[in-house]
């Protein structure tokens, strides 16, 4: 039966089973408002008012379904011309989201008897707090799907709360509050067709429910009032991200949107004609070409395949048109050409590789030498600007890569642990792009044949106070790579924001505080040793104790401490620094790294003489760096008793805000617990009962990381234009903390081998770095595929 059947006959209006007249009318009179209404928000605004005086009720919400069908959204008002989204997940955990999930209606007497709600669904609750918050006490709910007529689909939810009465609502209101939903479906999907054939190209945001009507007519008015662009209003006031308006594009155009991305590789050979102006004014970019065709990046590609100018600078080519948002084609401009901020150093790259081409060919001509070229201003300018770029992008190192003969020359950056391209440069450029770095750093142009190593002080050269590690290695075909390390100067970071368990933070605040002794901080390179060794000083640090630190380089610093660079060339070794500073009066030392007999000797004779001595060890392991100690000559005696402790650190990759969430399964849990487990096994407890110790394990996993139904969650990369689509932003430690126990200095004493220093330490509470990792898996930190990935044995 229709609606219109329902509540009308002939000429009169005849009111459904047990709906007095009055009812009736005032029904009719609703659905009459719902299908006159403008827009979605009127009928949550004001039709909303009047179904609740229909049935009696205290409140009424409508819910619509998201873009991306994961949440229900209401709106709210917060102002005269301002709204707000309300979001529900779509789960079982809450009594709108159960409705949505299921497509199914409930009524409810008293939303705070769980028996009543579990009878529904088992894990379904009513969320108190709002009540709690506000005051007010929820009793009565009655909440009915509103499903899409003929695709079986799903719009929202209507959800009526509080029968003024104070009964249960009744079957009749049951039926005639699904008949009103059957109206707002029919409504709703007028709404959004007409929505979807509307003139503008934002036109699609309304349609997703990301925003309102009457909010895009408020956002154009304010960009027509201030004369900004509509972009940049609905970015920067209304909250909508560069990805929902990128796709919204992408809709009305009918093409492929084309987010940002900071490692997109410049197609040199397609910019080459190309200049930034002659593109910025055009709006129009050619980034890739594939097998598929050229892709061009526009802001309006009906309009750029009107005009055919791409077809007349590229002929016979196949154009891939896609879209984007207008600050993501600036910031993909100034990937391929540079920062506009910083052309005032030289223009573009491409300009700048433009004008050495020009450059080198004429000095070839001229047959002057290197250094003529390297101190060339265009190679001069393009040097730096690598630096800058990296320096502003984050990035930890610089790898200079060229190829012999008539190969290119690729520059790629390492960021958060990852290698990323940046530029490839013409054979041509190769020889005085390297002589270039060699004269910035000191070292001899004219030797090629072997590894040189050297410092930058890029102050010197740029307004830009760095300093960079140089590293020069011959390579196959008479080539010589780069590599350059961005010195992290700067404050030392709290020990209690280093990333450590609650567990380790304790344990190694209890070693480091004792008045003498040797701790070792171990891991390959990279892996963050010398940032956690100043974050242990910066804890320690204090106006009555005396600390000397030799380090190579001197990367952090802070005050109180008395730091020496190393300088091989005049004299100054970490074995000779170690010597004077045991006549220095010192309380603390810390040594960059112990690398060889004579400087661990005189480290654990400082140790036994009352010092607290701090090194770094390049170490897989806590209980390899003992054997590796050992193997150098140390007394195994001696050594026991001068041990504290030693922390392994290794640093795996941390999600991005953007990772996704899910529930994780019992086979998931039981993959994690077999993992954790396997160092476990040469213990005595674990060998005396292995199930006992997957429940203990497993019990308190639950108690620490699950939530009040013991549910676990997990989570996943996703992707966003923060972290450039790969899921990832920034790093996190995982730590191995070994303590020297009395149990420890016996293997140590008896040089046992490392297994068996392994199981001690595992019987003494330690956790091994996967296991430390594991952890941070399920507190939502990273994932468990980076945890593998750094503690490979």
């Amino acid at each position: 039966m229709s609606t219109s059947q329902v509540f009308q006959a002939g000429s009169g209006i005849v009111p459904a089973a047990g709906i007095s007249l009055n009812s009736a009318n005032r029904l009719r009179s609703v659905i009459d408002r719902i299908h006159a209404a403008g827009n979605i928000d009127e009928i949550m605004f004001e039709v909303s008012r009047d179904i609740c005086e229909v049935f009696n009720a205290d409140r009424l919400t409508i819910y619509t379904v998201s873009g991306d069908r994961a949440s229900l959204v209401s709106r709210i008002k917060t102002g005269l011309d301002s709204c707000q989204d309300l979001k529900l997940p779509i789960n079982e955990q809450s009594i709108a989201g159960f409705v949505a999930l299921h497509r199914k209606t409930v009524n409810f007497r008293d939303v705070y008897d769980r028996n009543e709600l579990r009878r529904q669904g088992e894990y379904l609750r009513f969320l108190q707090e709002v009540d709690k918050r506000t005051g007010y006490r929820t009793k009565q709910m009655l909440v009915v799907p509103i499903p899409s007529a003929g695709d079986n689909d799903l719009l929202g939810v209507v959800q009526l709360i509080n029968n003024k009465s104070g009964e249960p609502f009744s079957q009749k209101t049951v039926d005639s509050l699904g008949e009103i939903c059957q109206v707002l479906a029919a409504a709703f999907k007028q709404h959004r067709m007409q929505q979807l054939l509307g003139k503008t190209r934002y036109d699609q945001l309304i349609v997703n429910a990301v925003i309102s009507t009457s909010e895009f007519e408020l956002a154009t008015r304010r960009a027509r009032e201030t004369g900004r662009d509509l972009e940049d209003v609905l970015i920067d006031e209304f909250g909508i991200s560069v990805i929902q308006i990128g796709e919204a594009l992408a809709s009305f155009f009918g093409v492929k949107y084309e987010g940002y991305r900071a490692d997109r590789i410049r197609p040199l050979d397609l910019l080459k004609n190309l200049k930034r102006e002659f593109v910025e004014s055009n709006s129009w970019l050619p980034i890739d070409d594939g097998n598929d065709g050229l892709v061009v990046l526009t802001l309006d590609p009906e309009r750029i395949k009107a005009l055919r100018i791409v077809n007349q600078i590229f002929p016979k080519r196949k154009i891939i048109y896609t879209v984007c948002t207008q600050r993501e084609f600036k910031a993909t401009l100034d990937v391929f050409y540079g920062a506009t901020e910083a052309e005032n150093l030289g223009g573009s790259i491409d300009d700048m590789l433009s004008n050495l081409e020009e450059v080198v060919e004429e000095t070839r001509e001229a047959e002057t030498d290197e250094a003529s070229a390297a101190a060339d201003n265009e190679l001069v300018k393009l040097v730096n600007r690598i630096i800058m770029d990296a320096y502003k992008m984050g990035v930890s190192d610089i790898h200079i890569e060229p190829l012999p003969g008539k190969g290119k020359t690729s520059v790629r950056f390492r960021k958060d642990g990852a290698l990323m391209p940046y530029i490839e440069i013409p054979a041509s450029y190769r020889n005085p792009l390297v002589t270039r770095l060699k004269i910035m750093c000191d070292l001899d142009i004219s030797e090629k044949r072997k590894p040189q190593d050297g410092k930058i002080k890029f102050r010197k050269f740029a307004p830009l106070d760095i300093e960079l590690r140089v590293a020069t290695i011959p390579s196959a075909g008479g080539v010589e790579d780069v590599v350059m390390r961005i010195l992290a100067a700067g404050e030392p970071i709290p020990l209690e924001k280093m990333g450590f368990t609650p567990a380790n933070l304790e344990q190694l605040k209890s070693i480091i505080s004792k008045p003498y002794g040797l701790f070792f901080v171990c891991g390959p390179t990279g892996s963050g040793k010398t940032t956690t060794l100043h974050s242990i000083l910066k804890y320690l640090n204090r106006p009555e104790t005396k600390i000397w630190t030799a380090e190579d380089p001197v990367e952090i610093t802070q005050k109180g401490l008395r730091q020496v660079q190393i300088n091989t060339k005049a004299g100054l070794t970490f074995a000779t620094i170690m010597k004077s500073f045991l006549r220095a009066d010192p309380d603390i030392i810390m040594v960059g790294e112990m690398r060889d007999k004579e400087t661990t000797g005189i480290g654990i004779e400082a140790s036994l003489t009352g010092h607290l001595v701090f090194a770094t060890l390049h170490t897989n392991s806590a209980p390899e760096s003992i054997i590796r100690l050992l193997d150098m000559g140390m007394d195994p005696f001696n050594f026991s008793d001068a041990l504290l402790g030693i922390l392994a650190q290794r640093l795996a990759r941390r999600l991005c805000k953007c990772k996704k969430a899910h529930a994780a399964s019992r086979e998931e849990i039981r993959a994690l617990l077999t993992e954790y487990c396997e160092e476990l096994k040469n213990i005595e407890h674990f060998k005396a009962d292995p199930d006992a110790a997957y429940r203990e394990i497993e019990a308190r996993w639950i108690q620490q990381y699950g939530d009040e139904k013991g549910q676990i969650t997990l989570y996943q990369p996703a992707g966003c234009e923060h972290c450039t689509g790969t899921g990832y932003a920034g790093r996190v430690g995982l730590h191995e903390l070994l303590t020297a126990t009395d149990a420890l200095k016996k293997n140590v004493q008896e040089h046992a081998r490392v297994a068996e220093m392994l199981a001690t330490a595992l019987g003494d509470g330690m956790r091994t770095l996967k296991q430390d990792g594991i952890e941070k898996v399920l507190q939502g930190i990273t994932d468990i595929h980076q945890v593998r990935a750094v503690c490979i044995k």
